[in-house]
């Protein structure tokens, strides 16, 4: 099993815990691609994701998430 240090992702990311996240959203976008099954021992999606990004070769931006405007009850 490959180990990731907070310290090692983190590099590459504002901090460990947005590089969890964008190793997640990257592991759900690698999933849709096809896989070779043939491979007895293929790597996981996440270990493939967080390798990728520790690597660098994942690019990504951060989105300002939208706030609503609260309506006052009346």
């Amino acid at each position: 099993m490959q180990v990731f240090t907070p310290v090692e992702v983190a590099k590459r990311a504002a901090n460990k815990y947005l590089a969890v996240v964008v190793a997640a959203k990257f592991a759900r976008v690698i999933n849709e691609f096809p896989r070779d099954r043939s491979s007895p021992r293929e790597k996981k999606l996440t270990t493939r994701a967080l390798e990728e990004l520790a690597a660098g070769t994942v690019e990504y931006r951060v989105v300002p998430r939208r706030r609503g405007t609260a309506v006052a009850a009346e």
